[in-house]
């Protein structure tokens, strides 16, 4: 095997809780990449304007944001996870189920920001989790979960497209115009932007034609598996109280027998009742109260910030990317075909993927500060290429891939780098995931105002500007990592904590 049977051996140990937590994001890939291609038929179910029905995506995107931020408060123990991560996923199949029923636009928007809170509660407690098994191993571990978001963002649009109106779905007089405009419009959709199609003019009285409810059924029924799978954890884990008396834990017989030797037993007991505050990971909110800065140091604060500082930028690119290339493609001077310019966001995320894929293998011989490296820099040259070449629209193509490669292990690579710096005891997952979701929000707002005011050139020098930051973010974030406290080896196996966070024996944690 490519990994060493250390690894190997910890894998086995936590496969079930590893692949459940994986599956877990493929349902936050399924649910986060649907509404674009299917907002018109959207539109067309709940007879709204262009411009009501676009704001489904404010609705999903802030409470997404909110999610992430309140996912922590469910990390205190094992069974609070995973009941989170339990009713989260079962929440994504029912919005799928009720979806087809909404013919409100208000109704859908509530819909929706149900989903975005599962989402944001996926995000957060899932890297959560993983980190807390695997620890200085998770950045290979952390690479495959975000390559099933990816696959589950490509394959939502997959499902959907077969059902997807070819002409408009509100069938009335004078509509001919507007049904030829319809890919175009499709295309144009960017998420928390709706002022961007005002000027289109569709009908919203008249009969409704569309099947894309058949798209969200199918899409609930593949989802089902995933809380099937994290109720089965939570069985094997004697968390269901119907079912205690009769099942049987994660670790084996003799597994077992090392937790409880008499030598150890009081010292796991002693662990078991300290607060989980010991091992870090806190909810944003518990990160902020006081008693946590006592004593620590400003690298300690500097670590956290420029840690989601990157993240604000890196994933409010791929934001802002994925939401406007479209409509830069097809304005001058580029003036790309609708039909060919509807692929790059598609190859685009395409690339994400198969970087994702390709990282897996390849974090376990990088360390996770050399892929950031790669990472931002090869975004700083792939828009600086963008902008020398930007009457090319082949090198757009091209450009776009490589963006997407480089872009897709940027937000797991700087998750181990950054809790690798903090020993594991800091709050960087819940700060990082927050500050990548506020980035994605915030950036495609600015960009789409920015185009709307300057014209689509500015679309590529907001990237450059941005991946300009990033790499300045991750130069700090080197500088503060030199300057942070390393632990004393002596005092590091003296810690009576040190039972409380165990770092070789990769068995699950209660």
């Amino acid at each position: 095997m490519w990994w060493d049977e250390r690894v190997s051996a910890r894998f086995r140990r936590n496969l079930q809780p590893t692949l459940t937590y994986w599956s877990v994001f493929f349902s936050f890939g399924l649910c986060i990449a649907f509404l674009g291609p299917t907002l018109l038929d959207l539109r067309c179910q709940t007879q709204s304007s262009l411009s009501q029905i676009t704001w489904v995506f404010f609705s999903q995107q802030f409470c997404l944001l909110l999610g992430s931020c309140l996912g922590g408060v469910f990390k205190r123990t094992l069974a609070q996870s995973l009941l989170a991560l339990f009713a989260s996923s079962l929440a994504i199949s029912l919005v799928f189920a009720i979806i087809p029923l909404c013919h409100n636009v208000v109704l859908l928007a509530v819909v929706m920001a149900v989903a975005g809170l599962a989402m944001g509660c996926i995000d957060t407690i899932s890297n959560m989790q993983l980190v807390k098994i695997y620890q200085k191993d998770s950045a290979i571990f952390l690479q495959a979960l975000h390559f099933f978001v990816g696959f589950g963002a490509l394959l939502s649009p997959l499902i959907a497209d077969p059902f997807l109106s070819d002409t408009n779905c509100i069938l009335a007089n004078g509509t001919a115009n507007a049904s030829s405009n319809l890919p175009h419009i499709r295309k144009s959709l960017v998420p928390h932007h709706p002022g961007n199609l005002s000027h289109y003019d569709l009908p919203m009285k008249g009969m409704v034609v569309t099947r894309v409810s058949y798209a969200f059924w199918i899409m609930a029924l593949i989802n089902l598996p995933v809380p099937i799978a994290v109720f089965f954890l939570l069985y094997k884990e004697r968390m269901v109280p119907c079912f205690n008396g009769s099942s049987h834990p994660l670790l084996s017989a003799d597994e077992l027998a090392l937790e409880t030797r008499p030598g150890d037993k009081d010292e796991l007991s002693t662990a078991g009742q300290r607060p989980h505050t010991a091992a870090g990971h806190e909810d944003l909110f518990s990160c902020c109260q006081s008693k946590n800065f006592r004593g620590a140091s400003y690298t300690y604060f500097a670590v956290h910030v420029t840690g989601a500082l990157v993240l604000f930028m890196t994933d409010g690119i791929v934001g802002e990317y994925s939401g406007f290339v479209y409509s830069y493609a097809v304005e001058e001077p580029l003036s790309v075909v609708h039909k060919v310019a509807g692929y790059l966001p598609s190859l685009f995320w395409g690339f994400i993927t198969l970087g994702r894929l390709i990282s897996i293998p390849v974090s376990y011989r990088m360390k996770p500060a050399t892929m950031v490296f790669i990472n931002v820099v090869g975004v700083l040259i792939t828009f600086l290429l963008l902008l020398i070449f930007s009457s090319s629209v082949v090198f757009l193509f091209v450009g776009t891939a490589s963006l997407g490669l480089f872009l897709s292990s940027t937000f797991p690579s700087m998750l181990a780098y950054t809790e690798d710096i903090l020993q594991y005891k800091g709050c960087a997952t819940t700060v990082l995931v927050t500050g990548a979701g506020i980035g994605e929000m915030v950036l495609q707002l600015l960009v789409g105002s920015i185009i709307h005011d300057r014209g689509s050139y500015s679309f590529l020098v907001c990237g450059m500007i941005f991946g300009c930051l990033a790499f300045t973010f991750y130069a700090l974030l080197v500088f503060f990592h030199r300057m942070y406290p390393k632990p004393s080896p002596e005092l590091d196996e003296a810690s009576p904590d040190k039972a409380a966070v165990p770092e070789d024996t990769g068995q699950y944690q209660r």
